[in-house]
């Protein structure tokens, strides 16, 4: 398909630079499956959802990935700190290296050695095209996760305006309720919407909630730049799924009940672990799955989403979720009804079209 067919014109007032206060008053567009989309807020959900749905959530964490330090200046050079580096990780190779994104890149080589404070520092490994570079820290698994949290800065989306040393309040407010195990390094924003106030709304419906992990990588939000969607390549994300989850959502869906995914990334996970019948078996390790219109969903019925790029693969997959056409008219509303786009902005709840 034409990457063209998915792009639209967002407003730039209406991108989101701060979350709804408390969360769960964040406006919800409710589009279903039959009759025209409503406008209401996200602690209506549980008046949305059945008794015998069962919301599945994702419980990755997201860690402050942006990391500043100096290149180290080699021995017998002036004494005076190096250049300025930011490193933006985005995907973990194994207990003490990863991939990021690092400005400006021209200054490093495979070698250089970056110091981030007095006792970390990390080595670059490999180059490659885009300023992306493996690098290897001085510390390992816990060790390393203690220092990045200790220094780190949260990775916000680059439509979301912060200074150099981004704000306090982001620690917090790019982190959902659910957040459990370090990994991610963009948030899972539908989350982003759940109080435990609302938690316990839901609860009180009898709708359950069970919790698998996809850690969100950077590509997530980025457009896509080819010209086809055949041509893109899908960028890869670790996740899991235990047998204890799996079960439980076959369970759901042999009694009647609907899988609610709180996300495309829970959805996108649930979908990598679904069989051609709709059961699901645990899975563990890393999916490139790319869903665009024409895809047969098998896991999922309905979704929680926020409003996506124009262009990216996370708008064809609500496309492909809800309908091209369906999706089309459910955002031109939502632009003429003012809701709030992105990361920090309002939510979907959209019903799976058949």
């Amino acid at each position: 398909m034409r990457v063209d067919d998915f792009d639209f014109d967002l407003p730039p007032q209406l991108i989101a630079q701060s979350p709804a206060d408390p969360r769960d008053t964040a406006r919800l567009l409710h589009v279903p499956l039959l009759g025209p989309v409503s406008d209401r807020v996200v602690s209506d959900l549980p008046n949305l959802l059945r008794t015998n749905d069962l919301l599945v959530v994702n419980d990755t964490r997201v860690i402050p990935a942006r990391l500043s330090g100096r290149k180290r200046r080699i021995a017998n050079t002036r004494p005076e700190l190096g250049a300025r580096i930011e490193a933006t990780l985005h995907k973990a190779v194994d207990a003490n290296t990863w991939w990021a994104f690092a400005r400006p890149a021209k200054k490093l080589s495979p070698g250089t050695i970056i110091d981030i404070l007095e006792d970390f520092s990390a080595e670059v490994l490999e180059k490659k095209d885009g300023g992306d570079v493996a690098l290897k820290f001085n510390k390992s698994g816990p060790d390393l996760m203690s220092a990045i949290h200790g220094c780190g800065i949260m990775p916000l989306p680059p439509y979301i305006k912060r200074g150099q040393d981004g704000l306090a309040s982001d620690q917090q407010d790019y982190q959902t309720l659910f957040a459990a195990r370090d990994g991610a390094v963009a948030a899972p924003t539908a989350s982003l919407h759940f109080t435990p106030r609302l938690l316990s709304a839901i609860e009180a419906c009898g709708i359950n909630t069970v919790k698998l992990t996809l850690h969100v990588g950077a590509g997530t939000f980025l457009p896509v730049k080819v010209e086809d969607t055949d041509d893109h390549v899908m960028h890869a994300e670790w996740g899991e799924l235990s047998a204890s989850s799996a079960e439980t959502i076959n369970q759901v869906k042999r009694s009647g009940g609907r899988i609610i995914a709180a996300g495309t990334t829970a959805l996108r996970l649930l979908e990598s672990a679904a069989l051609k019948d709709g059961t699901v078996q645990p899975f563990s390790g890393e999916t490139d799955i790319f869903i665009t219109p024409g895809y047969r969903f098998r896991a999922v019925d309905a979704l929680l989403s926020n409003f996506h790029l124009p262009k990216s693969t996370l708008f064809m997959l609500v496309s492909a979720f809800a309908g091209q056409a369906r999706i089309k008219a459910a955002y031109a509303h939502a632009m003429q009804s003012g809701y709030r786009f992105y990361s920090y902005g309002d939510a979907t709840l959209l019903e799976r079209a058949e």
